[in-house]
């Protein structure tokens, strides 16, 4: 469904381009410092137009590639302490079923202790 209507879109995006080029048909020179370019309406709009797109796209690229990265690395944080979540769980899913004795408490908080020195 989201195929059809991106293809409707574009080809209504389309046609308003070609009426938007025949109605701006005329010829017209652009001056920037010594250089002169000389073409019609549309055609001069549509580059400039394209221009500033491609600007954009590379000023806002650094910014989205570093926030992937970030993303990724969140992603591993993520899934880290979930697995460790779940360790939890089971012990303290464990702890309800057996009583622990106190060396089992004293390795338990042993280990949480180490495993904060880690992070």
């Amino acid at each position: 469904m989201f195929v059809f209507i991106f293809f409707v879109v574009g080809i209504l995006l389309g046609g308003l381009v070609v009426i938007f080029a025949l109605q701006n048909a005329a010829l017209v020179t652009v001056s920037f410092f010594n250089w002169q370019l000389e073409g019609s309406l549309s055609l001069i709009l549509l580059v400039a137009t394209f221009a500033g797109i491609l600007i954009a796209f590379l000023i806002v690229l650094p910014e989205s590639v570093s926030g992937y990265f970030k993303y990724r690395k969140l992603r591993k944080e993520n899934a880290r302490l979930e697995d460790e979540l779940s360790k939890q769980k089971e012990l303290t899913h464990f702890a309800r079923k057996t009583a622990p004795t106190p060396e089992a408490i004293a390795e338990i908080e042993q280990g949480a202790i180490e495993d904060r020195r880690v992070i």
